[in-house]
This record gives structure tokens, C-alpha cells and sequence, in this order.
């Protein structure tokens, strides 16, 4: 674990964690505080089980319950990339037999409309369906809303994308994230269900009395891919860094952050939380926006979430079943990490050249009325606009040919930048996303003096 952090940082996550547990009455929880795959500060409090008390660890396994659903999705867009579907794909083009009218797409944001569960009432019963039961029932499952309009949470939905991964991989659901994400990410205590190590006990907690009820321990048979993972922080902490920054060979990075797109709000009301393509994208009270997901089975509740400029990650993990709201914790320790114990900046590094063919496109230019700084770092070409917060990135490009070049990343993200000589072969003006770029500010319709 990293000894970086100050000790009033420690002091202040500790204090936080034992202000969550005492008024949430949680038996025991385990929290952390990642930065780019490594732990800098976790802390157990409680215990992992009240019969035979003893303080919760990193290297405890709690149900992590729905996070499952990130590593679904994940699979799915790492199926996506290799061209075994496309995301405004029909699951009926994938699984035969299938009626629902729903995208890839829709189901991974949870914009499909349909119930949230499989048919009968599983969470009374505890009885979850096998494969034939789920899919034979699902074209029966409820359409509560239209497609796309509003959010509406389903773990059948899930349940069901899990299958479309074992029939377009050709193996289980479960083999196929052992082989793609847990070991190649080294998340050797991950497991479908509790691997037999130490593990924490769920407990219900009556709002009467103070003595904890176990709570069982349900086989999802198969839900499992909405839901059915247990973990530990140590592994979680590497899941936090692999969000941050995804690992080529199991995800491309550019995926990663297609995932962390808004795709519908999940609270239109506040427009503090949005869906992504498996991943929740909830905005802190600081304004930062971090990106992962929560879960819940009896007895156990969980949060992860990352915030990816910075590599920061929240991890919470609570064995009682109406524990404090996951996000809200984990968000409380990441952003005061974020605002109090940062990782230090790099220093600036000076360059070594500027490309010849970039030195005409440098300096001032306006396009609509307002001023932009066309520069070079590290040898790329960027431009800033004068009204841009200083914290926002610049738009950075990259060259097609002589004259051409690609917006990839920052402001107008995929336009073109192209750039117009005069006869003498100086630059006249440039066109951004097809606007005039001039070296004098122009109303529309004038054109450059020369």
C-alpha cells in the first residue's frame, strides 16, 4: 500500500468510514482509496462476522453484487470491437428465439423498457431461474416503458446479455471473464460466488433492536452475469486502475471512454447522474464526474467508483443490507483525496523541436468572433480557445497529410482541420469543422485580406 498520503488525509477517510458504519448501523465494512490501480489508504471497521469477530481487510471477500454488471459490459464491447456485433444490433440477431425488440445498446444503459426481473417474484422466493427457465421466459418479461425514453434499471436484461457473450465466445459466460478480464487484470479473488477464503458475513439489521439476523446466501444460477460476483479491495483496486486506464490487450482505451458516455440521466430531476454503457457517471458535489457502479445482495452492499482524470478510485464494501448509500461514500473518500492529498503534478518538460510543417499554423486565430492559440506540446499541434476554462483541455490533432489534419481529441473531437495556402504556398486561412479560422477577426461572410 502507498505510505504517500498525509496522516490528517488517513485520519479524515478514517473518520468518515466510522461516521458511515456507526450511524448505518453496518456491522462491518471495509473502504479504500485507489490512485491508478494502487491502494493508498484502506481501513476495516466492524467485523466480518459478529459469531467470531474480526476486523474486515483488504483481502475479504464481499458480494459485489451488480459491479458484475461492468464486467458484462465490458465483455460485450470487447466482443463489439472484434466485430462480433454491433451495438444498434437486436439481441434477436444474436439469440435465436428471441422476440424482445431491444438493442446491444439499449440493454448495456438500461433504456430497453423492459421489467427490471426475470418472471415470479425471485427476491421473495430466493429462487432463481437456470438458463432455459431465463430465456424461455424472457420474450413474457413486462414492457414498462419505451425503448430509449426513460432510464429504467433491469437485471433480467443483464442476465440475458450475459448469454449473448457465451454464444458469440463460444463458452460460459464465467470462463469467458476469467480468460478476458480477471486474469490478464490479476483479480485472482474475484469469483462467481465466495471461493471459500475469508469472506465477510451479511447480516439484516432491524430498525428495532441491535442484534444482526445472517442473511442467506442466494445461488443467482442465471442472473450471475448481473450479479453474482464476489471480491475483495486489493482486487477491486486493480479493477479501479484498469477503469482509469484501460489495458490494450483486455480493452481498448478508446472503448473504455465510449462506456463512460452519457447515454440517458438516471436522475432528470438533478442531472447529477447519468448511464453510460455499463457504468453509472455521477457527479460529486465538487463537480468532479466519477464513473463506475454499486450492489446489492443480502446482506452485502457495495460501491466503486473512479474518477479518471486523476486515477482516483472509492471503494466501499458493507455487509448489511441496508447500508448507507455506496455511492455517496465512496465519492466522499475519493474527492477528499482529490482536494486535500492530490498526486503531485509532473514537472513540465521542455520540447525538443517544432515540425517544420506546423510553425506557419502558430499563433493567434479567431473563427466566429473569438480568439484561439494555435501551439505546439510534445510535438503535436493544439489550440485553445481564449474563453475556455483553464482547467479544460486543449483541442489536440493529428496530421492525414500535407494539409489536413484530424481533431482527436478536446473541442470538435473527429473534425477536420484544413488549412488553405495562397499562391506563394503561405497559409490564407484555415477550416475547423468546416468554420472560417482566420488570422483577423471576421464577421461571416468576409473573407482573409490575402
Amino acid at each position: 500500500m502507498d505510505s504517500t498520503l498525509q496522516d490528517s488525509t488517513r485520519r479524515r477517510l478514517r473518520a468518515i468510514a466510522l461516521e458511515r458504519q456507526r450511524t448505518g448501523r453496518v456491522p462491518g465494512l471495509v473502504a479504500a482509496v485507489v490512485r491508478r490501480g494502487g491502494l493508498l489508504w484502506t481501513d476495516g471497521i466492524g467485523t466480518v462476522d459478529v459469531s467470531a469477530p474480526r476486523v474486515p481487510g483488504p483481502d475479504d471477500q464481499f458480494l459485489v453484487a451488480s459491479n458484475t454488471k461492468t464486467f458484462t459490459a465490458v465483455l460485450v464491447m470487447a466482443l463489439r470491437d472484434e466485430g462480433r456485433l454491433d451495438l444498434d444490433d437486436r439481441l434477436d440477431e444474436h439469440l435465436p428465439g428471441v422476440t424482445q425488440r431491444a438493442t446491444v445498446r439499449q440493454a448495456l444503459a438500461h433504456a430497453t423498457g423492459l421489467a427490471r426481473e426475470p418472471l415470479g417474484d425471485i427476491w421473495e422466493t430466493l429462487e432463481q431461474p437456470d438458463l432455459g427457465t431465463l430465456m424461455a421466459d424472457f420474450d413474457a418479461i413486462e414492457r414498462v416503458g419505451r425503448p430509449h425514453d426513460r432510464w429504467h434499471y433491469s437485471n433480467v436484461v443483464y442476465a440475458v446479455l450475459g448469454e449473448l457473450v457465451a454464444r458469440l465466445d463460444g463458452r460460459p459466460w464465467e470462463e469467458s471473464l476469467r480468460a478476458r478480464i480477471l486474469e490478464p487484470l490479476g483479480m485472482t479473488r474475484t469469483t462467481v460466488g465466495f471461493d471459500g477464503g475469508p469472506r465477510a458475513t451479511g447480516y439484516h439489521l432491524s430498525p428495532f433492536h441491535d442484534v444482526p439476523q445472517v442473511e442467506p446466501v442466494v445461488d443467482l444460477r442465471a442472473m450471475a452475469p448481473c450479479g453474482a460476483l464476489a471480491s475483495t479491495v486489493d482486487d477491486l483496486a486493480r479493477w479501479s486502475g484498469f477503469v482509469a486506464d484501460p489495458d490494450p490487450a483486455v480493452l481498448s482505451p478508446d472503448t473504455l471512454e465510449e462506456m463512460t458516455q452519457p447515454q440517458l440521466m438516471t436522475d432528470p430531476d438533478g442531472w447529477t447522474s447519468a448511464m453510460g454503457l455499463g457504468f453509472f457517471l455521477v457527479r460529486s458535489p465538487q463537480g468532479r464526474t466519477w464513473v463506475g457502479h454499486t450492489g446489492g445482495m443480502p446482506g452485502q452492499v457495495s460501491g466503486v467508483f473512479t474518477h479518471r482524470e486523476s486515477g482516483t478510485g472509492g471503494i466501499v464494501l458493507m455487509n448489511r443490507s441496508s447500508s448507507p448509500d455506496p455511492t455517496a461514500f465512496a465519492l466522499a473518500l475519493g474527492d477528499h483525496v482529490v482536494d486535500h492529498d492530490p498526486a503531485e503534478e509532473p514537472a513540465w518538460q521542455p520540447g525538443t523541436s517544432v515540425p517544420e510543417h506546423l510553425v506557419p499554423l502558430l499563433g493567434r486565430w479567431f473563427s466566429e468572433g473569438s480568439g484561439y492559440t494555435f501551439s505546439v506540446r510534445e510535438g503535436r499541434l493544439e489550440a485553445r480557445a481564449d474563453a475556455a476554462p483553464a482547467d479544460r483541455a486543449p483541442s489536440v490533432f493529428e496530421r492525414l497529410d500535407q494539409d489536413t489534419y484530424r481533431t482527436v481529441s478536446g473541442r470538435e473531437r473527429g473534425e477536420l482541420l484544413r488549412v488553405t495556402r495562397g499562391p506563394d504556398g503561405a497559409v490564407l486561412k484555415l477550416n475547423w469543422a468546416t468554420y472560417l479560422v482566420s488570422r483577423e477577426p471576421l464577421a461571416f461572410g468576409e473573407q482573409p485580406s490575402r
